[in-house]
């Protein structure tokens, strides 16, 4: 017969039983809910390690990158304005604004008097275009050329070539270095003198690529000249036939009159030698004695034998 004592140990120990498979129960649950949520979220990480790989990639050395354009840009332009100095001034400082410079300028005036200026900007080519739109805002445009080269693959073999030639230079640098011989030194020597003068040449033309591709060259022409219009017939007429006409008898006179200006010294000359001669030398000459006529001859001449005419002389018979 069990005790009231005993009967609560039972229950004691079936409760602590309960619970403890109770808490074992929550664990595995707990376990089970965690692990469904770390699979459930794999793929996010699965996809940043894929980003991650992608941008590896192309960040790899043995990627081809993409290129940069490399575009020379060049226009000109010739614009009409009320006053060059203030136009001229006003596109100074539109290139100093943007970045750019003065690279060359001109100033003259015509016979009329008006003042003409030609200045050549060089300006960053992302500000190109604003600084284009500008320029033509500054008056009347009159004319305009805009010109875009890509160097693009001249650039990439520059620098190629570049990079090929650092490299030769620097193994024929080594090979000197563990050269023990004279004649080959020398003969190294010539070879290094030669690939650097080829790498400098190279870097010039990298440099001058550079310079033309970074900065546009933007040539300004300011002119108060009103621009002539050509004329809508050009046929000439009667009047146009006449005024040519005139036009070519003035010029022929004038090169008539330029020519006896020419000759008009050496004949005044001839005639004053001639005067000269007939005044001065001739009276002095000497005159020869004219030599006495020879006298006739009083022979009487010789008369001619008359000869008989057949006719008159009688027949024998």
């Amino acid at each position: 017969m069990r005790t009231p004592h005993s009967a609560r140990s039972v229950q004691v120990l079936a409760g602590v039983l309960l619970a403890a498979a109770l808490a074992l129960a929550g664990c595995s649950g707990a376990d089970d809910s965690g692990d469904a949520k770390s699979a459930a979220g794999r793929p996010a990480p699965q996809a940043g390690a894929a980003g991650a790989k992608a941008e590896d990639a192309k960040s790899a050395p043995g990627t081809p990158r993409p290129i940069p354009s490399a575009i020379i840009r060049t226009a000109s332009l010739t614009v009409e304005v009320k006053d060059v100095p203030k136009a001229l001034e006003a596109a100074r400082t539109t290139a100093a604004s943007a970045g750019g410079y003065v690279g060359k300028e001109s100033t003259s005036r015509d016979a009329e008097g008006h003042e003409q200026t030609r200045v050549v900007l060089r300006v960053p080519t992302e500000k190109y275009d604003e600084v284009l739109a500008d320029l033509q805002g500054a008056g009347k445009l009159v004319e305009r050329t805009a010109k875009a080269q890509d160097v693009t693959d001249q650039v990439v073999d520059v620098d190629s070539r570049i990079k090929s030639q650092r490299t030769s230079v620097a193994r024929i640098r080594e090979l000197m270095d563990k050269a023990t011989r004279l004649s080959d030194v020398v003969t190294l020597e010539g070879e290094l003198s030669s690939r650097e003068a080829d790498l400098e040449a190279l870097l010039a033309q990298q440099a001058s690529l550079k310079d033309r591709t970074s900065l546009a060259t933007i040539t300004l022409a300011l002119s108060e000249t009103p621009v002539k219009k050509a004329a809508e017939d050009d046929t000439p007429g009667f009047v146009d036939a006449v005024s040519g006409g005139w036009h070519v008898f003035v010029t022929m006179l004038r090169w008539i009159a330029l020519a006896l200006g020419a000759v008009l010294p050496f004949a005044a000359l001839a005639a004053l030698l001639a005067l000269l001669w007939l005044r001065v030398v001739r009276p002095r000459r000497p005159r020869h004695a004219q030599p006495a006529p020879a006298a006739p001859t009083t022979a009487p001449l010789p008369r001619a034998r008359r000869v008989p005419d057949p006719s008159s002389v009688p027949d024998e018979d």
